[in-house]
């Protein structure tokens, strides 16, 4: 899943540093965000019959750390054998993730997939969380998967397609939860980008075995690596460099409600892009899954 919900530091983060980005509103700059993470999930959907859902989430993360390695250089900093291990643990994670996701988003619509992966964060948040708020989230949460689940099955989709779908945004929703805890560990580190980058690195060498055949492929046709790098950057490097500049100038809840936007931003690119247009029922489970996002931004300062 996307990278536009790293984990969120507590409380209020300084003022962002000037250039052209600080004059741009947070809610502006996180809906841009938003719409490129899944503008670039609408791109690799295109390519999945060229290559494959998993191969070209692979090629995502191996572009992605690719990228970041040569923006961040992160071997200048002094790492520790434990931060090594927390970073490429969470890289795991992450890989896992939108590779798990993207098998999802290749059987179901794409904000039906956003929405029924949500349960992960808000998974965590119930079990983290001290309030009823947090508690009930996941209740309204479960009430609009199954929802979604239930209007999908019915639906026009072949029911084979439907399940495998299912279980691979529910894994995707598991992966997301502990690409959550493992990232605020990388955070506490104070490694931020650079500990994504690392992560990436590792994610990409974990899961090579698997997909590392398409390589001579890929490299022969540079229309295709070029699609390749656009689904990396708009889906992993912009949102969490635009996220990085959102966090820094709003707090935790403030942010916890912006995320509650990504399943209509998922929908709306699914209908304008894909002609995924959502169903009644569905519109009702979207805005379960909406109003429990924001249900736990409540009580957090």
């Amino acid at each position: 899943m996307p990278d536009a919900t790293s984990p969120a530091p507590d409380g209020p983060q300084p003022s962002a540093p000037g250039g052209p980005l600080a004059r741009v509103p947070a809610p502006a700059l996180f809906v841009v965000s938003g719409l490129t993470l899944y503008l670039g999930a609408a791109v690799a959907v295109g390519l999945f019959d060229t290559l494959g859902a998993p191969t070209v989430s692979w090629w995502r993360i191996v572009l992605a750390a690719v990228v970041l390695l040569a923006w961040r250089r992160p071997w200048r900093r002094r790492w520790t054998r434990r931060d090594l291990l927390v970073a490429a643990a969470f890289g795991a994670a992450l890989a896992a993730m939108n590779i798990v996701f993207y098998v999802g988003i290749d059987h179901l619509p794409l904000g039906v997939a956003v929405a029924i992966e949500f349960t992960g964060p808000i998974a965590v948040a119930a079990v983290t969380g001290r309030g009823w708020r947090e508690r009930g989230a996941i209740v309204v949460a479960a009430g609009g998967v199954v929802l979604l689940a239930g209007v999908t099955l019915d639906g026009d989709l072949p029911r084979e397609d439907v399940v495998v779908g299912l279980v691979a945004v529910l894994a995707a929703a598991a992966c997301w939860a502990g690409y959550i805890v493992l990232g605020k560990r990388v955070a506490g580190a104070g490694s931020g980008v650079d500990g994504l980058a690392v992560g990436m690195l590792a994610g990409a060498l974990l899961f090579a075995p698997l997909y590392g055949a398409s390589v001579p492929d890929v490299v022969a046709d540079p229309a295709l690596l070029g699609f390749l790098l656009v689904v990396a950057v708009c889906s992993s490097v912009v949102p969490y460099v635009l996220d990085q500049v959102v966090l820094r100038r709003v707090g935790t809840a403030t942010f916890s409600v912006l995320l509650a936007m990504l399943p209509a931003t998922a929908t709306v690119v699914g209908a304008v892009v894909l002609r995924q247009l959502p169903t009644w029922p569905e519109v009702v489970g979207l805005a379960l899954v909406t109003g429990a996002i924001a249900m736990t931004a409540t009580g957090r300062r």
